[in-house]
């Protein structure tokens, strides 16, 4: 029998799993509303605030994504995953050299942060910047990009 899972209104991190499973399911517009209720609560959560950055992104919603990792920027400088994520927003929109900023910032945090080398690769690819390009692809590579 299965029975739907209550969720305590009150706690912020469920409100963020409840965003997460309808991530999952391809519900982005519900799961900003989740991450939404979790920021209510505890504005403070920087996981609420990137996790909703996320599902604006997948939406294809830039300009809200940036805002929201802004903020989990703000409450967590140190979270590389969400500097790397501003950086594919931005890339998204045609802002490359701008992109590359936050990329190096994720790497700055995290060096071995792949994802990021990639990424890097990318947006200097699209600039003309096959040299630089190469680089950041071979040091991805060097860290098990296998893409």
């Amino acid at each position: 029998m299965d029975e739907a899972i209550r969720l305590n209104p009150k706690d912020a991190d469920a409100w963020i799993g409840k965003g997460s499973a309808l991530v999952k399911q391809d519900k982005n517009d519900e799961a900003i509303k989740a991450y939404e209720e979790a920021i209510k609560l505890d504005p403070k959560l920087a996981m609420a605030w990137y996790n909703k950055g996320n599902a604006f992104d997948d939406l294809g919603k830039y300009d809200e994504a940036i805002k929201a990792y802004d903020e989990a920027i703000r409450l967590d400088p140190s979270d590389a995953a969400a500097w790397s994520n501003k950086g594919i927003a931005l890339f998204s929109q045609g802002k490359y050299d701008v992109a590359i900023k936050y990329y190096d910032q994720a790497i700055r945090l995290d060096p071995d942060d792949v994802a990021a080398w990639y990424n890097k690769g990318v947006a200097l690819d699209a600039l003309g910047k096959t040299t630089e390009a190469t680089t950041a692809f071979a040091k991805a590579k060097e860290l098990g990009y296998s893409g």
